[in-house]
């Protein structure tokens, strides 16, 4: 769709208003807040609304309206859009609730697409919304009273998009110093979705930076039109994505009929697309107001400088375990720093500069420049202001304009942490952005901008990801390449004798079905699926390119000591169609005669329906589990993390969409807690990393192509035996859907 389609709508030069007490709030507050162009409130009975004119109906309007609240039932609601769009209206808040967000209500769902027709090619903006606030030009339909004021000539602010409308309420009534360009609420995305509203304001060139709070994503493609819009206009997204419990996304679809997806592919998909992610209100703000004063961040290198021991202490643990640090400092850079402050100061980052040189202008300007010479990603002052109706502040602007002055002089980015958020009023804050400088309010919320300024930066140092591989999204894939068995006595082993915990853990939750392994047809959203034997699902993948220990079946003990000899000892012995076979002791390893092979074939016989002959891997080390998933609102996802029976105690992992590059797998197999062993701990032995990778690659092109043919799929575990030696699918839980 067009960003223009939206145009009339965000920013009216006329506003029409329907209903009674909403209609009459947002003439109130459009009047309040200066609208410079008309309005026509529409009413059957009275004559004038907060003293403007009102007319009878749409057909007395003096002409089609850019803007239109609807604040009227449901059913007039439908009446209402019908009308609108025949004059050729710009669009419509549509306030009413009682659609498809009511549930199972068959008739809010009939409603919902009778709505949708209704408004015809007219943009509508809910329903079940609260309605729009465009702080820029003074348009409000949005029928209540805000705390927000109107931005100044030339002032850039944050756009806000939140699909609660108790929060936009809320974030209106923020002191923190943040100027709002736009704020608007999205309701039950029946028509357009938040994605288009979202293009809509990013393209406004007051708007400095983006903030979305999403229950549920309305279009993987457009999410992906809007971060590579964004990033073109150079403006940050942040987002406060709701969804990582259960109730919650529960919560969403009783809220506003979104489909939230998984937590973990909401998250891949969001830093896929480069728009970072907080989990608070709080840190929501904070993030917007630093993207809002200078944009990402060039690094991760912090500094910090307070005049107490204490908060120099709480800053550097509050930086722990965080993505954003403090570095030392150099001897030279601390040398500099102590001949501002003297003997007495022990010089570090971060900083004690002690009381010695408090409201001391020049002094504390010649530490402050000193300390922020070096090039620093992001400069932090902590500095609580007193309360002025019992105290004065005069001595503390002291420490502000030697800090101002400091960062002017070294071309510096800086901050104002206030470790309490009411020791840090608004009109100071508007101060320190007027001067250039962030207000942040809260330590840990300053961590939490820092970390997402931060991350936004890297995203933006590489180029945008490929689409996701679904819905229309798919890229072509590579062929696989063909693979090679593993050398006669390696082919299949686990690391210390253990084997099919694939069932244990699954990482990347499958929203439509449950746990289980033997061969069976399930029920799913797409209908029936099945889940193949292992020596099947094998085949499949070996099929597909993917690295699989030979194997043959047997039905009997004579059959699988053949099977033995073909192969060549040692082996590995399964009873087919069980699940959690180590739990059940349906498997044998590293058996190593015939003998041994017959003995374990006479006990796995009656456990089973049949038998897998494999031949060990020999040399792993170190295991992992590639599962994938299908998400209803991504598609496939996968997850790559630590195996074995340690998946489920570790709970090692990392998410990622499809397609997935050959460095994003790398990157994500750097980021595991397990991945010293596959870089040679202490002098171990290194791991096959390419191997490993490749075989990822071709999991993943297996998972993708067709994205809606496969339900589930789990290797536990990708043996990663010694550089040279390859990584190899030593167990393997497929879920085919039966009607794709």
């Amino acid at each position: 769709m067009s960003v223009n389609r939206l145009e009339r709508l965000l920013r009216p030069r006329s506003i029409a208003t329907f209903g009674g007490v909403q209609a009459a709030a947002v003439v109130e507050q459009c009047l309040k807040m200066g609208f410079s162009g008309d309005i026509w409130p529409v009413h059957p009975t009275k004559p004038e609304v907060h003293g403007v004119k009102t007319f009878r109906s749409v057909a007395e309007l003096p002409g089609a309206p850019d803007a239109s609240f609807v604040g009227v039932n449901r059913f007039l609601t439908l009446d209402l859009l019908r009308e609108l769009s025949a004059k050729d209206a710009g669009g419509a808040i549509a306030f009413a609730a009682g659609f498809l967000e009511a549930g199972d209500d068959a008739e809010g769902a009939r409603l919902q697409a009778e709505l949708v027709a209704a408004a015809g090619d007219m943009p509508v903006i809910g329903p079940n919304c609260y309605g729009l606030i465009n702080y820029a030009d003074g348009a409000l339909l949005w029928p209540d009273q805000h705390g927000g004021r109107r931005l100044g000539t030339s002032e850039r602010g944050a756009a806000i998009i939140t699909q609660s409308s108790n929060i936009a309420c809320n974030l209106t009534m923020q002191k923190r110093g943040l100027p709002i360009a736009f704020l608007l609420t999205a309701g039950n995305q029946a028509q357009t979705g938040l994605s288009e509203m979202a293009l809509g304001l990013v393209e406004d060139p007051r708007v400095s930076c983006l903030g979305l709070h999403i229950e549920g994503f309305d279009s993987v493609a457009g999410f992906e039109r809007l971060a590579g819009r964004a990033r073109e206009l150079k403006k940050p997204i942040i987002a406060m994505k709701a969804g990582r419990s259960e109730q919650a996304r529960a919560a969403t679809v009783s809220h506003t009929a979104s489909l939230a997806g998984s937590d973990a592919g909401s998250d891949a998909f969001l830093k896929r697309l480069g728009i970072a992610r907080v989990d608070t209100i709080p840190a929501f703000l904070e993030a917007l107001k630093l993207l809002h004063a200078g944009g990402p961040l060039g690094g991760r290198k912090l500094s910090s400088m307070s005049c107490s021991g204490g908060e120099a202490s709480v800053m550097a643990d509050s930086a722990e375990g965080r993505n954003v640090f403090f570095p030392g400092l150099s001897t030279s850079h601390r040398t500099k720093v102590k001949e501002t402050l003297g003997p007495l100061v022990a010089v570090a980052n971060p900083l004690d500069y002690h009381t010695f040189i408090w409201n001391n202008g020049p002094a504390m300007t010649a530490t402050f420049s000193a300390f922020t010479a070096e090039k620093f990603d992001l400069n932090l002052l902590v500095l609580d202001f007193p309360r002025t109706d019992r105290c004065s502040d005069a001595d503390w602007q002291t420490a502000v304009n030697a800090y101002d002055a400091a960062l002017k002089a070294n071309d510096a980015r800086g901050a104002i942490v206030a470790s309490m958020p009411e020791n840090l009023p608004e009109e100071h804050a508007e101060d320190l952005f007027h001067r250039g400088i962030t207000p942040l309010h809260g330590i840990a919320e300053a961590f939490d901008a820092a970390e997402a300024a931060a991350f936004l930066g890297e995203a933006w140092s590489r180029p945008m990801a490929e689409p996701v591989a679904y819905a229309g999204n798919r890229s072509a894939l590579r062929p696989a390449s063909p693979t090679t068995s593993p050398p006669h006595g390696s082919g299949h082993s686990s690391l210390d004798g253990r084997e099919d915990e694939r069932l244990a853990y699954r990482p990347t939750s499958n929203p439509v079905r449950g746990g289980g392994g033997s061969t069976r047809s399930v029920e799913t959203e797409g209908g029936a699926a099945q889940t193949l034997s292992e020596a099947e699902a094998k085949n499949r993948l070996r099929e597909a390119g993917i690295p699989v220990p030979q194997g043959q079946r047997a039905v009997n003990a004579e059959e699988a000591v053949a099977a033995a000899h073909t192969l060549g000892l040692p082996v590995a012995l399964k009873a087919l169609g069980v699940a959690h076979k180590s739990e059940a002791g349906a498997v044998r390893l590293n058996l190593s005669t015939p003998e041994q092979v017959e003995a374990a074939a006479r006990d796995l016989l009656p456990l089973g329906q049949g038998l897998l002959v494999e031949r060990m891997v020999q040399g792993g080390v170190a295991e992992l589990i590639v599962g994938v998933t299908r998400d209803p609102v991504f598609g496939p996802v996968m997850t790559l993390g630590t195996g074995g029976v340690l998946v489920e105690l570790l709970q090692d992992s990392a998410t990622l969409l499809l397609p997935a590059s050959r460095d994003d797998i790398e990157a994500a197999l750097r980021g595991l807690k397990l991945f010293p062993l596959l870089d040679g701990f202490r002098g171990r032995p290194k791991g096959d990393l390419p191997a490993a990778i490749e075989a990822i690659e071709a999991i993943a092109r297996f998972a993708a192509s067709p994205a809606d043919a496969l339900e589930e799929l789990d290797v536990n575990p990708l043996i990663v035996c010694r550089q040279g030696q390859g990584a190899w699918a030593a167990d393997a839980l497929v879920v085919m859907n039966a009607c794709a």
